[in-house]
This record gives structure tokens, sequence and C-alpha cells, in this order.
């Protein structure tokens, strides 16, 4: 299980065994990374893999020096619950 960034689809993914299992849509407002939606595919649900892939997406984003805007409420809840996280989160202006 990993988390990836693709840059050219402007999302990250969660790989399950070679497979796509979820994903978080996101853009670049500078510095600042809006994720406004993320999914984990119907077959893969209720296993805790929303949480695996956001804490992944947001270790990236404190590794690349950037902040992110959490308009997904499953990504803004996640930080709720974690404030370690919550350094990384950014106004949208």
């Amino acid at each position: 299980m990993s988390v990836r960034d693709n840059p050219q689809s402007s999302r990250y993914e969660l790989v399950v065994d070679g497979e796509v299992a979820g994903i978080a849509d996101y853009t670049l407002e500078g510095d600042r990374l809006v994720i406004p939606h993320t999914e984990i595919d119907a077959r893969r649900r209720g296993r805790g893999l929303g949480a695996v892939m956001v804490q992944g997406v947001l270790e990236d984003v404190r590794a690349s020096g950037r902040t992110v805007v959490p308009l997904c409420w499953y990504v803004a809840q996640y930080i709720d619950e974690h404030p370690e996280f919550g350094d990384l989160v950014a106004s949208r202006s």
C-alpha cells in the first residue's frame, strides 16, 4: 500500500495491490495544495483506507514545504482529529 502524487492528473493516488484504490484531487495555488475531493473505491470502503491516504498526502505536503486548504470535508475532519497536522492548514485567499 502506498500513496503517490500523480501531478499529471492533479491528484494523489492510494495504491493497494497494484491498483488505484483511492484518489485525492488537488489544485496548486502558489504554495497551497487545495483539496476539494477525495474518494475511495466503493469495493474497498470501510477499511480505513481514506485515513491512510489522507495521512500520506499530508506527510507529503509537509515534506514539500507546502500548506493545504482542506475543502473536502473528510480531509478537514481528519486534520481536526489529528492536530499534529493542524500547522499545515492555510486559509484560501
